[in-house]
């Protein structure tokens, strides 16, 4: 069975990521999205809303599965049988820290290959960054996160 990869904070899923889950999900026979912890990082979320929130958003898309980890993504990778991590590119500015990074993916783990899919034109500007920036300051973030969440995050938002 082919089996990818896509990791990331997704703090929280924004529209961007999911139009990557769903065109990976076509591509791929499984796909597992997984909530990568880093404590370094101070999320809105915790893991499991995060789980509980791309859950929601791909419930239709039968061969994603959501899952999380807080080990070292190479070994979670073949842990879990992945050869192929996907990844985003918004511009040409992630690909150079996107490109370092699967080399050293595949340094760590001789039998991972990344695959890069660029971003619709419509979500190019688009972070989790900038959602909890504007969502923060009052502003309107139904465009930018899956309706199925919205509310939730602007809930956590306002805390």
């Amino acid at each position: 069975m082919s089996l990818a990869l896509y990791p990331g904070s997704f703090d929280p899923v924004t529209n961007g990521h999911l139009d990557i889950i769903v065109r990976a999900a076509a591509i791929f026979e499984h796909l597992l999205v997984a909530v990568m912890q880093n404590p370094r990082k101070s999320a809105l979320f915790s893991a499991e809303e995060r789980v509980a929130l791309l859950r929601r958003v791909t419930r239709d898309i039968p061969n994603v599965e959501i899952d999380t980890s807080p080990i070292l993504l190479a070994e979670y990778a073949a842990g879990r049988g992945a050869r192929v991590l996907v990844k985003g590119l918004r511009a040409v500015s992630d690909f150079e820290l996107e490109f370092q990074m699967a080399l050293l993916n595949r340094k760590l783990n001789p039998q991972l290959d990344t695959v890069f899919l660029t971003t619709g034109e419509t979500h190019q500007y688009l972070s989790s960054s900038i959602v909890k920036e504007i969502g923060s300051l009052g502003g309107d973030i139904s465009y930018f996160v899956p309706p199925e969440i919205c509310d939730d995050v602007t809930r956590k938002l306002k805390k």
